[in-house]
């Protein structure tokens, strides 16, 4: 024996028609594929005008009611736009707000809070939402759906869950959740959801992206054949970064690793790249530091600041690096080249692991849920070089890993090893030794290498990593070594001087054709008789030297990319003139 399905209208004070019930009872109908459907009548004063319609867990709302949470949430998106400061604007913006608004009237999937807390809440009576559709509450708050169970789902919140109880209403949006993209984020400072945090007014975006997105296929993409220089010698030389890549930082705390990332931004300028800092459980101090680093040098302009702060709750640092990857997406699309720095994912993994432990996953391995692995890799495939057809944009990316004393054989660390191109390690001996950046060249390796470099990056660089070697090899041996060989001795004090070389202070990033001029000068032995501690000066004068004197080498280099042997002997002819006007 079946029973009727039971649909429960409320009204405030005129029950509606004989009429109305009917064509009511045909959408239910319609709606449901089922005949039995009868109404029952309830007066609810809470209701207002009009009525509201719930039949199982789905409700019609064309009250009073509903007409005033729809258009406080209208407020609510006026009130989330950073234009405080702007009265006037504000109250216009209102009364549009009002003037256009428009009841929609649709069937809502609705259900109930079960639980909240920490950032989460469990809601009853929504059946068929999908895996990352946002979720709207009675205060306006929003979250994500994150977890589908058999009699719940669990939901992320984008917001404080103070206002949030037991018995709160959820309702369904039908919209993946994603942030505002468009060009006039360039030069802003924003939250995880895309809102300024600035103060410097609202941004006018040019459309709306998810922030999941399957990552491009292998023929939508073309092999990554173009550099993406750092401006730091150690790396572009041994460690070629491409457009396209994704090249892991990894190493201790306060071993220069955000430095590195930085510094690879700074010497974007006037190369035509948009850059994307994410900055994942940072101290809000480190970030204000940051972006006044970025202002300062200019890099501001063509850089966008994706902030989820240390305070802020685990589902916005969880949803952060996304975030940055649609809007960097949005620009890919377009044909341009970006940079995106994830700062850092081992933070971004606590965050996700503290949302499974509160959503009641199984913990795995060192209390991480078992998908962690697919959390960093859907994220990191997403960078990439598109096709010619395409437009041929591209997505590179840095992300960031901190390591617990140099342990490389972790979890996490291992996890994005194997997703990434390549990792620069960065070592803390090396780094308190003086050796900055602290780049460990036996464990650093790049999976593109010289296909990411100019030919005249490729050829200067020669032997540079095996002489590199040869010398760590022999300074060993030879430590405790009185009585060595004058060959012995050219080695050694060839090493040093590479070593020496390769340190670099911050902010000081350098342009291709000035590393290609010191390589050369290096690699033809004009610096071998140079004293240790005047190696520094003298790569400053050096460089200065070519960009007012020789700046017809440092125009060729640039335009050809190329490294002729007519350019080599140029280059060494006016090293020994410099060298014999200096005095070395």
């Amino acid at each position: 024996m079946t029973t009727n399905l039971i649909a429960i209208l409320k009204y405030a004070y005129a029950a509606p028609s004989e009429e109305q019930l009917e064509k009511i009872r045909n959408i239910l109908c319609n709606k449901f594929e089922r005949r039995d459907i009868e109404i029952q009548v309830e007066e609810d004063p809470s209701v207002g005008g009009g009525f509201i319609v719930s039949c199982e867990n789905f409700e019609y709302d064309w009250s009073d009611l509903g007409r005033a949470r729809q258009l406080r949430t209208e407020f609510n998106n006026v009130r989330t736009k950073n234009i405080v400061s702007d009265t006037g604007k504000i109250i216009s913006m209102l009364k549009e707000k009002v003037d256009d608004f428009e009841l929609r009237i649709y069937d809502r999937e609705v259900g109930t809070v079960s639980w909240v807390g920490d950032g989460i809440a469990n809601i009853d009576g929504i059946d068929h939402a999908f895996y990352g559709e946002v979720i709207e509450f009675d205060d306006g708050t929003k979250g994500m759906v994150q977890d589908i169970r058999d009699d719940h789902i669990g939901c992320i919140l984008f917001g404080n869950d103070n206002t949030i109880r037991q018995g709160t209403r959820a309702v369904r949006t039908y919209q993946e959740a994603g942030v505002p993209v468009g060009d006039a984020f360039i030069g802003r400072v924003i939250d995880a959801l895309g809102a300024p945090l600035d103060g410097l007014g609202d941004i006018k975006e040019s459309g709306y992206r998810a922030v999941e997105k399957a990552a491009p296929g292998i023929i939508e993409r073309q092999s990554v054949n173009e550099p993406m220089e750092t401006g730091i010698l150690s790396i572009d030389t041994m460690f070629p970064i491409g457009r396209g890549q994704r090249e892991l930082i990894i190493g201790d705390r306060q071993t220069g690793k955000t430095s590195i990332a930085i510094d690879t931004i700074i010497n974007q300028k006037g190369k035509d790249v948009i850059c994307i800092y994410v900055a994942i459980g940072q101290k809000a101090s480190t970030v204000a530091k940051i972006i006044q680093t970025l202002r300062k040098t200019g890099a501001l302009d063509y850089t966008i600041v994706v902030s989820s702060t240390a305070s802020e709750p685990a589902p916005l640092q969880y949803i952060a690096p996304y975030s940055g990857t649609a809007l960097a997406e949005y620009f890919m699309k377009e044909g341009k080249d970006v940079l995106i720095v994830y700062d850092d994912l081992s933070k971004h993994a606590v965050a996700y692991r503290a949302i499974s432990l509160l959503l009641e996953r199984s913990p795995g391995r060192e209390a991480y849920p078992g998908d962690v692995f697919y959390l960093h890799s859907r994220l990191l495939e997403r960078a990439s070089k598109l096709s010619s057809e395409l437009g041929g944009g591209s997505i590179t990316a840095l992300p960031i890993i901190e390591t617990q004393a140099g342990d490389v054989s972790s979890y996490i660390p291992t996890n994005v090893i194997s997703i990434t191109d390549g990792q620069i390690f960065l070592e803390s001996d090396l780094f308190f030794e003086g050796m900055r950046p602290a780049v460990n060249v036996g464990l650093s390796v790049s999976r593109v290498g010289s296909a990411a470099q100019t030919k005249a990056m490729k050829k200067a660089a020669g032997s540079i990593r095996v002489d590199l070697a040869q010398y760590r090899e022999m300074a060993v041996f030879t430590q405790f070594s009185s009585d060595l060989d004058e060959t012995t001795k050219k080695q050694l004090a060839h090493g040093k001087v590479l070593m020496e070389l390769l340190k670099q202070p911050l902010e000081h990033p350098l342009a291709m054709h000035e590393q290609v001029i010191i390589l050369v000068a290096v690699g033809a032995k004009r610096l071998d008789s140079i004293p240790v501690k005047k190696i520094k000066q003298y790569k400053d004068k050096l460089i200065t030297f070519f960009n007012t004197e020789k700046s017809d080498i440092c125009e060729e280099l640039e335009r050809s990319k190329n490294l002729s042997d007519q350019v080599k002997r140029s280059i060494i002819e006016a090293v020994d003139e410099f060298n014999s006007r200096e005095g070395y």
